[in-house]
């Protein structure tokens, strides 16, 4: 059954990250494995909140992983260049965001996506938190 490509609102930013395919991501079929791609998805996900909030905030909230689920399309190779991350964010229910991620080659071709969702807590407490309205704003256009 064919997956319905993940795409953004109009209402959301898009944050890109270059992703590096090093030798080590190289699995026995000879492409990126699937584990690199749920660290794939932390690391786009943590740069986004880091490129949008300050430290002050960084340090008051943190966010904690619920779930990931990732549809494989097309193997990247060895010594693929040009791979991108595109990530954005959904609408908060509560204490929760959906991330979603789209990774493509050099020539732009979709080659996973994934959806993650991620829980906002009190960094102090560990306690989650509803989503702050400022929140959704730096994540939108």
């Amino acid at each position: 059954m064919a997956r319905t490509q993940l795409t953004p609102p109009d209402d959301r930013e898009v944050f890109v990250v270059p992703l590096d395919v090093r030798p080590e991501h190289i699995d026995d079929n000879g492409h990126v494995n699937n584990v690199v791609y749920v660290g794939w998805l932390q690391e786009v996900g943590t740069q986004h909140w880091n490129a949008r909030f300050d430290e002050t905030t960084r340090t008051k909230w943190s966010w904690v992983a619920l779930r990931h689920e990732i549809d494989y399309l097309r193997g990247i190779a060895p010594g693929a260049t040009g791979v991108v991350a595109r990530t954005w964010v959904g609408t908060p229910q509560g204490p929760r965001f959906n991330r979603y991620v789209r990774i493509e080659d050099g020539e732009g071709r979709l080659c996973a996506q994934g959806v993650s969702e991620w829980c906002l807590v009190d960094a102090a407490t560990l306690r989650p938190a509803r989503i702050p309205p400022d929140m959704v704003v730096a994540f939108s256009r």
